[in-house]
């Protein structure tokens, strides 16, 4: 393959739709004289595919409706010889070809739902095409919050103390649910379970702020999560970049918010260029605590990376009281905001040699899947079709 199709996968049926595609475009600007012949992979908001030169510039996302009345359909198709292509669906002119890109890799930029929760990669694997970031299993479990601590709890991570309850379980029994709750001590924190970027997330000090909250974070997702708060409560972030059998962690960052608990805004809307993502948000890096914190978190992030499964580049989140200097994992994000180019930057790592990496990482990840035994070879159907459809009916589960 001559010319190597570098797919630049984003958007997505998410609530981070936005932060999605910023992430995007920046780490197409940074590859703008590399190998590759970046393709943009565009789902919006109502689940369609799209690509078209376009879509590589930020001004085209003012409108998306006009978007989607402009830029091509397309769709992962596969050819004679079984490669993966990214193929145009319709053309511009009359007598015009539908363009077509053999796949040499897919670059996930997505945040949230539907992209960033194993979704997507399922599709790569499907259609055989190497991908970067964690693999299904490893993308869906950083992507549920109520999973993610029973896994660390399993394995020795600290957490804090939590409850977790379905939408139906409130309806039915409300009461039963703030008894619970109160145990852990006010205040709380209540989450959606299954979305990222502060999204739903509020902070309850009483019994009707906590029901309100509730009630906002079930228009997000039909599975809540209620923790006690740690307090006085400092947020230290790291990135983990490689794979679960070698990796490296970046410097430490410690963010910084109007609030206690740090908001959407703080998070995208802050600092200067908020058109940036996280590489906007307000932050002292590398965070101002002791070496000893700074090595125990770090330590704490690899070990965490590796028992999810993780690949190409995380950040691990943690929650640290302030006076105590505990430590409790709170969330890794297997697709951070903006690749956390701004951690391994500071760590002598380009956002594009960041990019580079993930590339040859989802590569490498792809060869070894493909190395191993793909099929079983057996004549069992021959066998069956000998005996007819009766035979079959002696097969047991």
């Amino acid at each position: 393959m001559s010319t190597k199709n570098l797919i630049i996968a984003f958007g997505g049926v998410s609530p981070e739709h936005e932060v999605s595609v910023l992430s995007a475009i920046q780490a197409i600007s940074s590859m703008e004289n590399s190998q590759y012949n970046l393709v943009p992979l565009y789902i919006s908001k109502s689940g369609k595919w799209f690509t078209g030169n376009q879509l590589l510039e930020l001004e085209t996302y003012k409108d998306l409706s006009l978007l989607e009345e402009n830029a091509l359909q397309c769709a992962f198709v596969k050819d004679d010889i079984g490669r993966t292509h990214l193929k145009q669906q319709n053309s511009s002119g009359l007598f015009s070809k539908p363009k077509s890109y053999p796949v040499y890799a897919v670059v996930c930029a997505f945040h949230g739902s539907g992209g960033e929760n194993g979704a997507f990669q399922g599709i790569c694997d499907f259609f055989n095409v190497p991908y970067t970031g964690s693999d299904v299993l490893a993308s869906s479990l950083g992507m549920d919050k109520v999973k993610a601590k029973q896994v660390c709890v399993a394995n020795d991570i600290p957490v804090t103390d939590s409850l977790d309850f379905y939408e139906s379980n409130w309806e039915t029994d409300q009461e039963t649910i703030i008894k619970e709750a109160e145990i852990l001590g006010y205040p709380l924190i209540v989450k959606p379970c299954s979305l990222g970027s502060s999204i739903g997330v509020a902070k309850a000090t009483s019994k009707d702020e906590l029901i309100n909250a509730v009630e906002m974070a079930f228009r997000y997702d039909a599975h809540l999560l209620i923790e006690e708060a740690v307090h006085p409560l400092m947020e230290i972030n790291c990135s983990v970049l490689g794979t679960a059998q070698e990796c490296r962690a970046s410097v430490c960052e410690k963010p910084l918010g109007t609030t206690e608990t740090l908001s959407f805004k703080d998070k995208y809307q802050s600092g200067e260029g908020a058109d940036k993502g996280m590489a906007s948000a307000d932050r002292v890096i590398p965070a101002d605590i002791s070496s000893e914190l700074t090595e125990e978190i770090r330590e704490l992030a690899i070990r965490t990376f590796k028992t999810f499964g993780a690949s190409g580049v995380a950040r691990l989140d943690f929650l640290v009281n302030a006076e105590t200097e505990q430590v409790y994992f709170n969330e890794i994000n297997t697709i951070p905001g903006s690749f956390s180019f701004y951690l391994w930057d500071k760590s002598d790592i380009s956002f594009k040699q960041l990019i580079d990496e993930l590339i040859e990482i989802a590569i490498q990840n792809h060869q070894q899947k493909n190395g191993r035994v793909q099929s079983y070879e057996t004549n069992l159907l021959n066998e069956k079709a000998v005996k007819g459809i009766k035979g079959l009916k002696g097969i047991k589960n």
